[in-house]
Order: C-alpha cells, then sequence, then structure tokens
C-alpha cells in the first residue's frame, strides 16, 4: 500500500515511527486519504526491523484528533452517496483494527481534544498518554449517531455503568477519569511530551515503553466522573433509556460538576432513536469476543443509520454546519422508538461486509 496525504506527517528515526496528524485548522480531524495514509505507514513498519515502536501525536496545540470528517460525510449523505460513506468507514475500521493488533507497541499522545474517531487511532494503542489538556469523548448522539471506531468494546469494559452513561451522554473526560474508565494508561504534563518523545527515541533504561512513560507519570486527583460513579451506576443500570431517565427524575441533586438533573437535561437534548440503539449496542459489545466483532456490529450499525434513517445527516446539521444547536430528530420522543426499530438496526447488513470470512477488510 503507497498512500500519502501531506495532513499526516511519517517520520522514522532511532526506532521510532512517528505519525503527526497534519490538520490543526480542523483539530486533526481525520479523512480517507489520512486514513489510508496511516495504514500504509503501519503496514511499510510492521517487518521492518528499525522501527520498535510507533508513536501518534498531532500538530497544534487544541488537540489529537476531534474525529472524522462529519462534514463531508453529511455531503455524501444527503447526495446519496452511501458507498463513499461507508468506504470511509470500513478504511477507518480497519485501521482501528490494525492499531489494536500492532506486533510493535503505539503509543499514543492523546494530549487536548480527542474525541470520536481521535479514540479510535489512539485508545486502542498499548500505550495511552494523556495530559491535563486532555478531553476525551465519544459524543455521537450528539449528532444522531452511535458510538463507533470500537467505542462499544471500549466502553462497555469501563466499569461499573460508566459506558452506558458515556456511551448515552457523550460526556467529555479529563485524564484522570479517562484512565479510570480504560480510554487511557498514563497522565503525563503536556510541557513534558517533547521529552517523553526523545526518551523513546533514546531509549534510556528502563527500555520498554510502558516503564519509560511511568518516569514521567504523575498520579492525578480523582475526576468528576469518578466522584459520581455511585449514583451514575444506580442510574444507568436501567433496562431501558425511559427507566434510566426516570431513575434521574427520581435521584436527589448532588453536589459536584456532575449531577443527575445534568445529565437528565442532556439526555433528552440526544436522538431518542441513537440512544436507544446506544443502549443496546454497549451491552452486545459485553458478550462480543473481541474488537473485530465489536467494529462488525457498528459497521452494520452506521450503514442503517445512513441508508435508512434522517437523523445522523439532521444532527451534523444542527451541530456543525448551521450551528443553531436544534435538530429535529425523527422520530421525536423515545415513545416513538419501538422494539422492532431497534432490532432491524442490528439486524441491517451493509452491501459491503466490513470482513472476509478470512478477517479481512474488502
Amino acid at each position: 500500500m503507497h498512500v500519502t496525504s501531506d495532513r499526516v506527517l511519517r517520520a522514522r528515526r532511532n526506532g521510532v515511527g512517528r505519525l503527526t496528524l497534519n490538520r490543526p485548522e480542523a483539530i486533526n480531524a481525520v479523512d480517507i486519504d489520512m486514513v489510508r495514509s496511516m495504514l500504509a505507514a503501519l503496514d511499510a513498519w510492521r517487518d521492518d526491523a528499525d522501527v520498535h515502536l510507533v508513536l501518534l501525536d498531532g500538530v497544534g496545540d487544541r488537540g489529537l484528533c476531534a474525529g472524522g470528517d462529519v462534514r463531508l460525510l453529511r455531503e455524501h449523505i444527503v447526495a446519496g452517496r452511501f458507498d463513499a460513506v461507508e468506504e470511509f468507514f470500513r478504511g477507518e475500521y480497519l485501521l482501528n483494527a490494525t492499531i489494536d493488533e500492532y506486533p510493535r507497541p503505539f503509543v499514543a499522545f492523546m494530549d487536548g481534544v480527542t474525541m470520536g474517531g481521535g479514540i479510535g487511532i489512539s485508545a486502542h494503542g498499548s500505550v495511552r498518554v494523556v495530559t491535563e489538556r486532555s478531553r476525551l469523548a465519544m459524543p455521537e448522539t450528539r449528532i444522531g449517531f452511535t458510538p463507533d471506531v470500537g467505542g462499544t468494546w471500549l466502553l462497555g469494559r469501563a466499569p461499573g455503568r460508566l459506558g452506558e452513561f458515556l456511551a448515552l451522554t457523550g460526556w467529555t473526560m479529563g485524564a484522570a477519569d479517562a484512565i479510570l474508565c480504560g480510554l487511557a494508561d498514563h497522565a503525563v504534563p503536556a510541557a513534558h511530551l517533547p521529552d517523553l518523545a526523545h526518551a523513546l527515541e533514546t531509549r534510556a533504561d528502563p527500555a520498554t515503553p510502558n516503564e519509560l512513560v511511568l518516569l514521567f507519570d504523575e498520579t492525578m486527583e480523582p475526576g468528576p466522573i469518578e466522584r459520581a460513579r455511585p449514583w451514575i451506576d444506580e442510574a444507568f443500570a436501567g433496562e431501558t433509556v425511559a427507566e434510566i431517565l426516570e431513575r434521574l427524575r427520581a435521584m436527589p441533586e448532588t453536589d459536584g460538576e456532575i449531577t443527575p438533573s445534568a445529565v437528565h437535561a442532556e439526555l433528552v437534548q440526544r436522538a431518542p432513536l441513537a440512544l436507544a440503539v446506544t443502549l443496546r449496542a454497549v451491552r452486545r459489545a459485553r458478550e462480543l469476543p473481541d474488537l473485530r466483532a465489536a467494529l462488525a456490529q457498528e459497521y452494520g450499525l452506521v450503514s442503517w443509520f445512513v441508508r435508512t434513517q434522517p437523523d445522523m445527516a439532521e444532527g451534523i446539521r444542527a451541530q456543525v454546519v448551521d450551528k443553531d444547536r436544534s435538530p429535529r430528530w425523527n422520530p421525536a420522543t423515545l415513545e416513538g422508538v419501538v422494539d422492532d426499530m431497534i432490532d432491524e438496526a442490528f439486524a441491517h447488513r451493509a452491501p459491503v461486509p466490513l470482513w472476509t470470512d478470512e478477517g479481512e477488510e474488502r
């Protein structure tokens, strides 16, 4: 695979293959060419004896990656170019699986905004570093969609019911909560990332990436999600979205940055259909055998949302294009979401499968 993009800087030095996302004006949001460029680099370095680890970071101080280029995806959806949308997701999901299965240590600097697709290219790595500036989230329900890029696999393994909470609300995590929820491993001050990158190249003793990162790791105070976890676990154990909302309404108000009333207020703004699909997706992901199986489930849901439902295009319009923050969801209420619709979503199959029988991307 020989694909390059000036939006992905590729370098190989002192045993480190470095991928740097270079689209700072869009907080390094990824498009299909960037995905292919990263895949090509990882393919080239896979059997390169001179590459001992891969390091992912991003240009600019706003964030590693704000996600996929949803404006372009909406243009494809509105124009009926569904094949182009699914082609992007197939490439993205292959990249997620490649990172998860990579035979070299994969170190990701999740500094600043790291959301959606940005989680997919970092949180499946083997050494995941956050900073005091990190802001992690899977905010897909905000645009009438459902967590993907292996997000259901990651959130399904978060402690207690934090996975349901994060998937449904799209709540933003700081460094401490990202580590608690299993999306990151180490917290390093942003000012020390250049020194850490240098240490990874010079192989300071101790030599393994995890041991090196520990030299820069700083223990952080518990985050607001951890402090709110007792009542979050209780509320998000509800069997349905309606029951979760009812539990939140019945809870006494609490102190702290996250309160039952604030969470309830966020949920009622989300697309009812996306909430119902997402709740089932996260819980089903807990029973799946591996990341590839979760990605296959997510891919079917992507195709279903794109080809049969209006909410995703409408959510992107309201949040990203027109920015009126007034999406018109269909159905507009949870009462309009029936079980048959959810069953249909999980039974849907895209025209082009994600994986072949041999497990490779088509």
